[in-house]
């Protein structure tokens, strides 16, 4: 529900009413992962997407059917050999909804208005529903924030909040949305629960060292992808927003300095365009050093071997080096700056998801990779759950 959180949050400040469908679990090859979200509001406007067109008019149903009602439902749709005009998906996977009514009376209303806006402000916060469980407590929610306050409650046991908001601030802590079984009293005993945990955080982060015509590609590739891009370069005639209007920052340092200053975690990539030893050297030494996603270095394939060679000589380990993404990008046949701006991005793309960059024509592996699933994300893996359909 996060990932429309700009358009539900004003919805919420007009005071509609809506109900929102949410992906809370899925199996197999299905189009879209846990959270994903479509909400319909009581005049059938629709915003969102839960399965890429398969199932969206059962789901939209589903949600008018929840704001008449008052209830929320869980649904599970896939693909079935015996009845090919199903309501399914045609990628032959499994995906669990929870459709969950937001109107002005109901009990969930100030804690989903409260994280839609702290997620459209782009701050750190983590929703946590139940979404498998006795039907009274289906839907209730908590937001945990990331300075540690929470609001809302799952009701029942108290310690099942405190164990909750205790496993939702470790996804936020990692960026991660994903669902966890407890028991109804907050441990493994008693009746089991499914509990959806939504973690919106700040853009993740790309710097760019170097500004140059490859970097204004990649800027706006970056930036198409969603990240916070600064570019970085220690000449301030070529560091200059004429240059890069599309970037979120521009800074006039030197790569080393002003990576020893700034904030990275385990989201932010870092690539390399200098292609100057002066620069690139210093910069790398400090940069395979440090937690973040991605580090590549552009060159050909002599720079990159001579460089490695100036790296091990300023104390850079084999296993340092093993993380340099260089020369930097998929093999595509990129020619053009903005060609090989898409080259990078796909093998951010790929060490993000796990995806080998290989064509799937002719491949016998999963078109989606989801580095963190386990079968606690799998419906079929879940006891006493049933295939429903919708006419």
């Amino acid at each position: 529900m996060l990932d429309i959180a700009e358009e539900l949050s004003r919805w919420v400040e007009q005071g509609r009413d809506f109900a929102v469908a949410t992906v809370v679990a899925v199996g197999g090859s299905a189009p879209r992962r846990p959270g994903a979200a479509l909400a319909v509001d009581a005049d059938g406007t629709a915003i969102g997407s839960v399965s890429g067109g398969c199932v969206e008019g059962a789901v939209y149903a589903l949600c008018q059917q929840a704001l008449a009602d008052g209830g929320a439902v869980l649904e599970r749709f896939g693909y079935s050999d015996e009845d090919a005009f199903a309501v399914g998906l045609t990628c032959g996977g499994v995906i669990d909804i929870l459709v969950t009514p937001v109107r002005g009376q109901d009990a969930v209303r100030p804690v989903v208005a409260a994280a839609l806006a702290a997620a459209a402000r782009g701050e750190a916060a983590a929703l946590a529903r139940i979404v498998s469980g006795p039907a009274e407590l289906l839907g209730r929610a908590v937001l945990v924030r990331a300075d540690g306050s929470h609001q809302g409650g799952l009701g029942g046991h108290p310690e099942l909040d405190r164990t909750v908001r205790g496993e939702a601030a470790a996804f936020l802590d990692a960026g991660r949305t994903g669902t966890l079984e407890i028991g109804e009293r907050g441990s493994r005993c008693g009746a089991p629960l499914t509990v959806l945990v939504e973690s919106s955080v700040p853009e993740p982060r790309m710097i760019v060292f170097g500004a140059i015509d490859f970097a204004s590609a990649l800027v706006r590739v970056g930036k198409f992808l969603n990240y916070h891009v600064t570019v970085c370069d220690a000449r301030p005639v070529f560091a200059t927003r004429t240059r890069f209007p599309d970037a979120d920052e521009i800074v006039v340092d030197w790569p080393h300095r002003y990576l020893e200053r700034t904030a990275v975690d385990g989201r932010t990539v870092l690539c390399v365009l200098t292609h100057d030893a002066k620069f690139d050297v210093p910069l790398l030494r400090l940069a395979l050093r440090l937690p973040v996603a991605y580090v590549g270095a552009m060159g050909s394939r002599r720079t990159h071997l001579d460089r490695n060679d100036r790296l091990r000589a300023v104390g850079v380990s084999e296993r340092e080096l093993a993380r340099l993404r260089s020369p930097i990008g998929l093999d595509l046949g990129a020619r053009t700056p903005e060609e090989t701006a898409l080259s990078i991005a796909s093998e951010i793309i790929a060490a993000r998801h796990g995806g080998s960059g290989a064509p799937l024509t002719g491949a016998h592996t999963p078109i989606h990779h989801d580095p963190h699933h386990d079968r606690r994300d799998d419906p079929r893996s879940r006891p006493g759950w049933h295939i429903g359909s919708v006419a």
